[in-house]
């Protein structure tokens, strides 16, 4: 027991920990009494994450918790190497890009009988939180906190540069201005679109579109595409000004937030979930606003291209050993009012109701900033798309070097929109 409880100490050589901790339990730990929690994150999360999987442990005398944290490019291969070898964790977090093809699989343990026999507690969760982690008839996702895409941004570049951002009104064409006019006075450049999933998905939206189409044979822009050509072409003539960051560096996957370009001072902003702001303020040792994506234009269009997103989800893994215990510690993490206020909703706001109010008066003010954001930000969002398709990682994966291409000039914004299209409906295809 002493090992395995060390293990949650020892976070920097999680291979050789989690290697230990599997052995370990053979010979020392009950398999009925041990359980496996998996995340992706970031240092604040983790040090959270851990925090409450040790208070689990004090309440529950006998019981060890061996925690997997990775980032999020790691998380998912990994995730698929222990599937095929057969040694999923017992509890993992999700996300709602995968969790279709997750279900598809049957992957996914079927909460409603705990929900029904009062193991997980669901009594002050809207109806419509608990929604979004059903498929068909099964409840095989909680929901961990509410988001929402958007952008961060350095508030005192902008005050060397003499602007203010209205982005309850901005476009695309007063980002393009914006992010041209801060480099001539600052020398900073813009973060290029590495979440472009996100960005695109946002951009589609505003048109009436969706990434998907509603069959996910196919994308749900392929007969739609001039709104992304245009988003391309204005990346390219921001590039041309030489106000665009390095698009092979800002590509990097599997970076710790602490060494993305707005953590070191090398953009004025970067792309990322409402529910990642206060890792990246954390990791930038300095003051970041977090502010709404542009529009198509300043009137309201068709759609709006924002939306309210399940965080996370966590999840149990169909063949845990251990159902009752997870589904213990899952109502655990989402429910404990103690444990809530160690993870002080970093991983979005809290959809119990008790929780986010206890909350409310708790946390700090980098908190409670995101708790307004969400405020703010709902009324210009329209309801959420279903789950993407199956295979919405590979088409992700498949877009990504011919989006880089494109931006390192090596590749045509026309030419790269038809070979997006073209690829990813290949892969939906299939």
């Amino acid at each position: 027991m002493k090992k395995i409880a060390i293990l949650l100490t020892l976070m920097t050589f999680p291979a050789l920990i989690f290697s230990a901790a599997r052995n370990e339990t053979s010979s020392s730990t009950s398999a009925s009494n041990y359980l496996r929690l998996a995340w992706w994150g970031n240092t604040t999360r983790d040090a959270r994450t851990n925090e409450v999987a040790r208070l689990f442990m004090q309440k529950n005398p006998g019981v060890t918790i061996e925690t997997e944290p990775t980032n999020w490019d790691g998380y998912w291969p990994k995730l698929a190497t222990q599937a095929a070898s057969g040694s999923l964790p017992d509890v993992m977090q999700q996300d709602y890009m995968y969790i279709g093809q997750w279900n598809d699989r049957n992957q996914l343990l079927d909460l409603t009988p705990y929900i029904q026999n009062g193991t997980i507690n669901l009594s002050n969760w809207a109806d419509s939180a608990v929604a979004s982690g059903r498929l068909g008839s099964k409840l095989i996702a909680l929901n961990l906190g509410v988001n929402a895409w958007g952008m961060g941004v350095d508030p005192a570049i902008l005050r060397q540069a003499g602007i203010t951002i209205d982005d309850t009104t901005w476009t695309w064409a007063d980002f393009e201005r914006i992010a041209i006019e801060i480099f001539q006075k600052t020398g900073m450049q813009t973060m290029p679109p590495n979440e472009f999933h996100q960005i695109l998905e946002h951009i589609v939206r505003q048109t009436g579109g969706s990434f998907f189409a509603a069959d996910n044979k196919s994308l749900g822009w392929t007969n739609n595409s001039a709104a992304v050509k245009d988003n391309l072409d204005m990346w390219m003539r921001i590039k041309a000004a030489g106000a665009l960051f390095d698009p092979e560096e800002g590509f990097l996957l599997g970076l710790a937030m602490e060494e993305g370009p707005i953590a070191r001072g090398k953009t004025w902003n970067s792309y990322y979930w409402s529910n990642q702001h206060i890792g990246t303020l954390n990791a930038a040792k300095r003051p970041l606003d977090y502010i709404m994506f542009p529009n198509l234009s300043a009137s309201k269009p068709p759609k709006y291209g924002a939306y309210l997103k399940p965080g996370q989800f966590i999840s149990i893994v169909a063949t845990t050993q251990n159902p009752d215990l997870a589904a213990k510690l899952v109502n655990f993490i989402i429910n404990d009012l103690e444990a809530n206020r160690i993870l002080l909703a970093e991983r979005g706001v809290p959809v119990p109701s008790d929780v986010l109010q206890d909350l409310s008066g708790r946390v700090d003010a980098d908190t409670k900033y995101i708790f307004d954001y969400i405020t703010k930000v709902t009324p210009y969002t329209s309801p959420i798309d279903p789950p993407d398709a199956s295979a919405g990682g590979e088409v992700r994966d498949v877009i990504r070097p011919i989006l880089l291409s494109c931006l390192k000039g090596d590749l045509g914004t026309a030419a790269a929109v038809t070979q997006m299209i073209q690829a990813a409906n290949r892969v939906l295809s299939r």
